[in-house]
């Protein structure tokens, strides 16, 4: 089949062998993929993964195994979109949450399994959530991302009365942004490109240019979504004492981190990674989230080294792999 195959550096092949299912899982065929910032950082040696990377996707299913059963609700056929986290069908972790922290999960397309750039790829059975007909193949591409925005507030309690800032203009930035505006408390977006903050401007939400920042610390959450070394420490000083910092970036390095202040603060943080696909594609279903607006640009598969070229343009948003596209 056709793949992006990433070894020493990224390729485009024709003939990666199929994948075959384990018991308990299915194979699916892609429809469309997007790229992430996590995709750019596995290019740059993040996780010292091999193989083929994605796992922001929607696609059809198309065969399983049925050892361990069948996952109610989703029929051959469908179309479908996959949780990245992957234990075996008899591992005690039966939820979301737990697979997220499985010390014997592999993740999709970033450790240890294959991912979706890819023609086919398979999953768990356990991880597949039904794609309501009222969310567009594009919609559906994004739902692991946003998925990963409501997880802040499955960890995080936010009152109508709190100070939330987002900080990060990025994808997932923008995600969250929308995410934690629902909860109805006074958030703020804070970037360093207005015209990604234009996105949120046209859905009435409040935003900020970094360089607007009065350097006071203002906030009672802040949800750091910069990508970047220098994003803790900025997020940090943003924030009242006794505030909760929650971390999204994951990126190739190290940084430092003024843990002194931390202490002194005593500021909360909160490490947030995957979340809840139903809440996302309810979401999505209900169009109270914006996704559209963050798409730049599509490619088809074997044009997918220039997709990935694209996406590591300065200040691009979401470029997406169409697998309908010749």
């Amino acid at each position: 089949m056709q793949a992006l195959l990433l070894t020493d550096r990224l390729t485009f092949t024709t003939d990666y062998p199929n994948p075959t299912p384990a018991p308990g899982e299915a194979i699916l065929r892609v429809i469309r993929a997007g790229i992430c910032r996590t995709d750019l950082e596995l290019l740059k040696g993040y996780m010292g993964f091999h193989g083929v990377p994605g796992h922001e996707f929607v696609g059809v299913l198309e065969q399983f195994d049925t050892s361990y059963g069948v996952v109610p609700g989703v029929h051959p056929g469908d179309r479908v979109v996959s949780e990245i986290n992957c234990v075996t069908a008899d591992s005690p972790s039966h939820d979301y949450a737990a697979r997220a922290q499985d010390p014997n999960r592999t993740t999709l397309g970033i450790a240890g399994r294959d991912g979706v750039f890819a023609e086919y790829t398979r999953v768990p059975l356990a991880n597949l959530h039904r794609v309501p007909d009222s969310v567009t193949d594009d919609e559906a591409a994004f739902v692991e991302p946003l998925a990963a925005a409501c997880q802040v507030l499955e960890q995080v309690h936010v009152r109508t009365s709190d100070r939330v800032a987002v900080l990060g203009d990025g994808k997932l930035g923008l995600l969250c942004a929308q995410v934690m505006a629902l909860t109805g408390c006074e958030t703020v977006a804070i970037g360093k490109h207005q015209e990604k903050l234009d996105i949120l401007c046209q859905r009435g939400l409040r935003t900020m240019l970094v360089s607007e920042w009065d350097g006071r610390n203002s906030y009672d959450v802040v949800v750091e979504c910069t990508g970047s070394a220098g994003g803790f420490d900025q997020a940090r000083r943003m924030l009242h004492p006794r505030g909760t910092l929650v971390l999204k970036s994951t990126f190739e390095g190290l940084t430092s981190a003024n843990l002194t202040a931390v202490v002194v603060d005593e500021i909360n943080v909160v490490g947030s990674r995957c979340g809840p696909f139903a809440t996302a594609l309810r979401l999505l279903a209900q169009k109270r989230v914006d996704v559209m607006s963050l798409v730049q640009a599509r490619y088809s598969l074997k044009d997918g080294l220039l997709a990935f070229k694209h996406a590591q343009s300065q200040g691009i948003l979401k470029v997406l792999i169409d697998m309908n596209q010749s």
